[in-house]
């Protein structure tokens, strides 16, 4: 038996992917790990994941004005008293003092390789460095190998202390059979900010539309930093979506645009493979690694391969038909459990590292 805690920190926000893989991660070890206990912990107030089973238990946060220094004195004082094993940080960050093993989930690099993507990421851009100089991690998981790579080589840390463990999609992502929409669609479904490159997805549309009765559907909440988009004719925008509503969308959409600069895995592509769509992403490495050869995938900054690409694909029904084929086959690959036993070996290892250091 283990007793694990996570930080519940992504689940204090509406939307996300920090949010949603700690939802879905701290289920899945729960479920699959009955004889283990999971604390989900934060300094703040924050939902738990629905139908939690008895073992995923939630802590109480600082207990005096000393533990509200939560970093430093108050998660510390929590793992103590719970008695806890492993801490896993889910969103870039670890205790400061080092009392026990701790596994930080590193998503990507999106906040160092270019400041306009993230206008409020000061805290991790320059926090997390330093807790990996510090050693203060015993173990990272990454959701790809390209950003296990990409970690190693900036962060100069050893090999072997990384460990991609891939993403899934949630069960409900399943092919929903409904009347086609008339016009048809062309989904986006993620947040609306400056990396997702939503700006090429709109001027796509634009040029296609003109010859194609179709529409463009935006599903995901904007972003302070991400300017209003204005209303025209054939464009949706449905903000903030409910879970429930995204298995149809994806389901009906003509093809499913995500042109993203970058990502460390792309959950929205697997999303909307699971659910038998079709798929146009941009080549970033990490997508290229969770799709595969089931979807296309094209340069974020040609505009005019995305427009040929999709035209073509307009005018051929059969190609559309083999692409939500292959993406079915191709999201079968990936699961939850999977992922919550790949996780389990990396905290035993981080137990298992923390006692030859100490």
């Amino acid at each position: 038996m283990m007793k694990i805690a996570l930080d519940a920190t992504p689940l204090t926000v509406p939307s996300g992917g920090a949010k949603r893989y700690t939802e879905e991660l701290s289920l899945a070890l729960a479920t699959n790990f009955p004889e283990d206990e999971f604390w989900l912990l934060s300094d703040q107030p924050f939902e738990g994941p629905a139908n939690a089973l008895p073992n995923l238990k939630t802590g109480r946060g600082p207990r005096n004005l000393m533990e509200r220094r939560w970093w430093l004195w108050g998660l510390q004082g929590e793992i103590l008293r719970l008695g806890i094993d492993v801490f896993h940080g889910t969103d870039f960050a670890v205790p400061y003092l080092p009392v026990r093993p701790s596994v930080m989930t590193f998503h990507d690099l999106s906040p160092w390789l270019n400041s306009a993507w993230h206008a409020e990421a000061d805290r991790v851009r320059n926090r997390t460095p330093m807790l990996l100089r510090l050693g203060l991690a015993t173990m990272l998981i990454t959701h790809s190998q390209a950003v296990k790579k990409q970690a190693v080589e900036r962060f100069h840390l050893q090999a072997d202390r990384v460990v991609a463990v891939p993403l899934a999609a949630a069960r409900h992502f399943r092919p929903v059979s409904a009347p086609r929409d008339d016009p048809p669609y062309l989904l986006y479904v993620g947040t609306l900010e400056p990396r997702k490159n939503v700006n090429l997805l709109l001027e796509v549309w634009r040029e296609v539309s003109k010859n194609h009765a179709i529409a463009l559907v935006l599903a995901g909440r904007r972003r302070e930093d991400f300017p209003e988009i204005s209303s025209e004719p054939g464009l949706q925008l449905h903000g903030l979506t409910p879970e429930e509503e995204l298995p149809r969308l994806y389901s009906n959409a003509l093809a499913c645009l995500y042109p993203s600069y970058y990502e460390g895995f792309g959950l929205p592509v697997l999303e909307a493979m699971q659910c038998g769509a079709a798929v146009m992403a941009s080549n970033d490495p990490a997508i290229s690694e969770v799709a595969g050869d089931a979807a296309i995938l094209l340069d974020p900054n040609d505009q005019r391969a995305w427009v040929r690409t999709l035209e073509s694909l307009l005018a051929n029904p059969q190609q559309l038909q083999a692409m939500r084929e292959r993406a079915l086959a191709r999201a079968a690959q990936f699961s939850w459990t999977k992922t919550a036993k790949l996780t389990r070996e990396v905290y035993e290892h981080a137990a298992a590292r923390f006692r030859k250091r100490t």
